[in-house]
């Protein structure tokens, strides 16, 4: 219990909180691309996998949030504020940290973006939303790189089910958008006071 007790809980925090992240923003790329494809599971509307969505990506920014403060206030290594947000800027894992603040950086774009998509107009919105493609792997090599998960088993079986799955979801994606335009179901429907 002492190991718990001390500074190491932030360690196992910041770990626990990072490997939950993963598996939410995960489920979120995948139903996003499951909303727009129209492929939900037939008891679902494309509104309820739209909302399921939305929803899961506001419970990634919680996780984000604690993932990064028990990541920052830990003193067994010094990650400080600024690598939070400016790649590459840590000298701890510079690498890894680096992916990190550009998977947060771009995931940020699209959650303002997303606030603000009744003011930006659906094609603003929908341009800034790509960078969703980009926050995904980048937080993925952050995740296999920053620690040691993936000498334990269960943890390694779960950053790869997750690239698994959103791997699939994208090869979906691709062939549902070269099989030409009209193949794809119209955008999710707005509701108005809702996060797009």
């Amino acid at each position: 219990m002492t190991v718990l007790g001390g500074a190491q809980a932030l360690w196992f925090v910041s770990r626990g909180s990072g490997l939950a992240l993963l598996v939410a923003f995960s489920a979120v790329v995948v139903l996003g691309v499951a909303a727009r494809l129209g492929s939900a599971p037939r008891r679902w509307t494309t509104l309820a996998t739209g909302e399921l969505h939305r929803t899961l990506a506001l419970f990634c920014v919680a996780f984000l949030g604690l993932h990064v403060l028990t990541a920052v206030l830990d003193r067994y290594v010094t990650i400080g504020w600024a690598a939070v947000v400016v790649p590459f800027a840590s000298r701890y894992r510079t690498l890894a940290i680096g992916l990190g603040a550009l998977a947060v950086d771009s995931a940020g774009a699209v959650l303002i973006t997303s606030l603000a998509r009744q003011r930006l107009g659906y094609r603003a919105w929908r341009a800034v939303h790509w960078l969703a493609y980009l926050a995904w792997p980048a937080a993925f090599a952050h995740a296999v790189t920053a620690g040691t998960d993936l000498r334990i088993w269960w943890a390694a079986l779960t950053e790869w089910g997750c690239a698994a799955a959103v791997a699939t979801a994208i090869v979906a994606r691709l062939l549902a958008r070269a099989r030409g335009p009209f193949s794809e179901p119209p955008a999710m429907p707005e509701r108005a006071g809702r996060i797009r």
